[in-house]
């Protein structure tokens, strides 16, 4: 958390209040670079703090888009393209103020991380409560090698052959199905929840192995992924825990879920049950999921 949907909304409101406007002043928290000093950098990674103000100050913000769960920040100074790669981890969160007041939630104003000060005098805030999300900035993607192994855009024609290819594979086909489309090296973007809703509404047991499912089945799987993934976006995602959109916007998709974190199983009324697949908790229903 956050997953695909709740990034691409972040992005969709974050590219034009962002798109054009220059970097004149970076800072970073004293929690940061406390960390960084005990060599465990926070947030802040691949550089040291100094580099990192400096390198970004008088940076033009181009564009942002999405990559999987990624938000990337296209950049340029002085010609010259750059690349600020944003991952939200467990509770970041982006603001684009005025004034740091309005951040209004607390837990999120008692936990500004990174600001960027720009030269029209707004600010673009960046808040992590829990500190496991990351800031790195590269030249360009192919400097970050693990981005370049992130599977196709589930929304794109290559991606369902991709995801059934690797699905075959001796590496993933003895796997559970819930681990296997959780992975982003399979599918892009499809986290805890979503996984979740995608094999409730296909009727399939998470811990089943994938080559327990026939490539009809497994077909059908995607297209239910890519629904549930395209539902959430149209809904401003699963404001869950954290996550919230940019300036403390909340989405609606948790209002929709049937499985994730539910007690009772809204199809037949049996009680769910849980168990760990891939360190994370999966809620399924034992009558309806086989």
């Amino acid at each position: 958390m956050p997953e695909l949907p709740e990034v691409e909304g972040v992005v969709r409101e974050l590219a034009p209040a962002s798109k054009g406007r220059t970097i004149s002043e970076v800072k970073v928290s004293d929690v940061i670079r406390s960390s960084k000093e005990l060599g465990k950098e926070a947030i802040v990674k691949g550089k040291t703090l100094d580099d990192f103000i400096e390198e970004l100050s008088q940076m033009t913000i181009m564009d942002i888009t999405r990559r999987s769960k990624y938000i990337y920040f296209h950049l340029k100074k002085e010609g010259q393209p750059h690349l600020l790669v944003s991952h939200l981890g467990m509770s970041g969160a982006w603001f684009v103020v005025d004034s740091l007041d309005e951040v209004t939630e607390r837990k999120f104003r008692n936990h500004i991380h990174v600001i960027f000060t720009m030269d029209d005098g707004g600010m673009l805030v960046y808040s992590d409560i829990r500190r496991f999300g990351e800031l790195r900035l590269l030249g360009k993607e192919e400097d970050y090698s693990p981005l370049l192994k992130m599977a196709p855009e589930p929304f794109s024609k290559e991606a369902i052959d991709h995801f059934l290819t690797m699905a075959s594979t001796p590496k993933y086909a003895r796997k559970p199905i819930k681990e296997v489309i959780m992975d982003g090296h399979i599918i892009s973007g499809c986290g805890n929840i979503y996984a979740t809703e995608a094999l409730f509404r296909m009727n399939i047991h998470p811990n089943r192995t994938t080559e327990r499912i026939s490539e009809k089945r497994k077909k059908e799987l995607f297209e239910v992924i890519v629904e549930v993934l395209q539902e959430s976006i149209d809904a401003g995602g699963s404001s869950i825990s954290d996550y919230r959109n940019i300036n403390g916007e909340a989405g609606t998709m948790q209002t929709r879920l049937k499985m994730y974190g539910k007690k009772v199983c809204g199809q037949c009324g049996s009680s769910t049950k849980s168990l760990k697949i891939a360190g994370r908790t999966s809620v399924y229903c034992p009558k309806c999921q086989r």
